[in-house]
């Protein structure tokens, strides 16, 4: 590792590795954060409060998570169009329409669950409310990179932010399971609705640290090709498999540990057990973000991916409990890095007018990876037992580092193209700032 000095963004003195203390003095920073957290918890709470309201009126755990799947690849497909709107006409003018949907669609969800309307309207109404889900982390991130700018504390916001999601992935389905079993089945989802709309519209109302809006190039110009898709550029869709990988674990875990706990006998474990992968997830993520890397972020990110997929892939041979935690435990230890690495190499390989779209684009494949592992997990441990479940990640995991490996050429900007800081040369790897556009694939 090398020493690299910094200065704190607040104006204190210079320091030699960037902290989270300085992190959050850089001005303004609060204004933005708390209201973030708010208005991002109801994204954990989402898939829960559908599958407990769900089996509630329907009676099946099946077609429970179908609703709440169909839910989860809306938002994977189509939010990414919100977050390339956003960064064309800004967060505030996205964000107000799409909180008021969003709320709008819950609400009929949960009236037609509760009313025993056909199947066919639930899997239709989950349609508006995965695609509608406001997309708060991509749009924290994006003002995390326009304050920082080409600084080594972008890379510790990368982590803060892998450590916020990562409590709100505790946070939220506790609350969720907490309201539904304990105040009534539609509690959840109405309060998810409820905090997506006020704590929406409460960060939408901070104008102040937005980033600038990018004006659409001239048709014709060396620029246009920024106005494409952030999946133009090869290296968001090699990132982007990568991502659906981990959410293979993220899903993957939820049901087949929850699956593993009711054969041992022990149902009440499941929650201690995610709850492990977790803390190994947020304790990897607090560490990474204070450590001044002298490695490339592309070596980093594929050492630390080998190291998930090695460690998914012994969940399965896991004979009790105890073994499991452990296993667990070291999973999530080596999934943080390899979200952080991942958010981190965006800002060399896309110009910044797409920062908030590619962001996007990286939630919503862990939303689609998540998805797909519920379902596939749920299936497989019905048909064969809890351990088949943990196929799923372990085969995620292994597939996307193959696609890593691969393409890893395609993770490190060209000559003249973005990201010839920091990031790209090899130097602490944490560098955010305003560069030119990478080539369009």
């Amino acid at each position: 590792m090398e020493s690299t000095v910094t200065v704190d963004p607040s104006g204190d003195r210079p320091t030699k590795r960037p902290g989270y203390g300085q992190l959050l003095r850089t001005p303004k920073a609060w204004t933005f954060l708390l209201p973030g957290f708010a208005a991002r918890l109801p994204f954990a709470m989402l898939t829960i409060s559908l599958v407990l309201l769900v089996q509630h009126t329907n009676g099946s755990y099946g077609v429970a998570g179908a609703v709440a799947a169909v839910a989860g690849v809306s938002m994977a497909l189509l939010a990414p169009q919100a977050g390339k709107l956003a960064d064309r006409f800004g967060q505030r003018a996205v964000l107000v329409p799409g909180v008021l949907l969003h709320s709008a669609a819950v609400a009929l969800l949960t009236v037609l669950a509760l009313t025993g309307a056909p199947l066919w309207t639930l899997f239709a109404a989950a349609v508006p409310t995965g695609a509608s889900v406001p997309q708060i982390g991509p749009m924290v991130r994006s003002r995390w990179a326009a304050r920082l700018g080409d600084t080594p504390l972008a890379g510790t916001a990368a982590a803060f932010e892998s450590v916020t999601d990562e409590l709100t992935f505790v946070l939220g389905p506790v609350i969720a399971t907490a309201l539904c079993t304990g105040v009534h089945p539609a509690a959840g989802l109405a309060a998810e609705g409820a905090l997506s709309l006020l704590g929406g519209l409460l960060f939408a109302a901070q104008r102040s640290t937005q980033p600038e809006v990018t004006p659409r190039p001239a048709a014709g110009t060396a620029t246009a090709g920024a106005s494409r898709s952030a999946l133009s550029v090869t290296g968001v869709r090699v990132l982007a498999v990568a991502f659906l990988g981990i959410g293979t674990v993220f899903g993957g875990l939820q049901v087949s540990l929850t699956a593993f706990a009711e054969e041992a006998g022990h149902p009440g474990m499941n929650g201690l057990l995610y709850g492990v992968f977790a803390a190994g997830n947020t304790l990897a993520g607090i560490v990474y973000g204070v450590v001044a890397w002298s490695a490339p972020p592309q070596r980093r990110l594929l050492v630390g991916y080998a190291a998930l997929a090695v460690t998914a892939s012994t969940l399965w041979a896991m004979p009790s409990l105890a073994p499991l935690a452990v296993a667990g435990l070291l999973t999530g230890l080596c999934v943080a890095p390899a979200l952080i690495t991942g958010y981190t190499l965006i800002d060399s390989l896309v110009p910044p007018g797409a920062r908030t779209e590619s962001f996007t684009w990286l939630t919503g494949a862990v939303a689609l990876g998540q998805a797909g592992a519920v379902t596939a997990s749920g299936a497989l441990a019905d048909a064969f037992g809890a351990r088949a479940g943990f196929a799923v990640p372990l085969g995620g995991t292994v597939l996307a580092l193959v696609v890593l490996v691969a393409l890893r050429s395609r993770l490190v900007p060209r000559p003249g193209g973005a990201g010839r800081g920091p990031v790209a040369s090899g130097g602490t790897g944490r560098g955010i700032g305003h560069r030119t556009p990478a080539a369009v694939d």
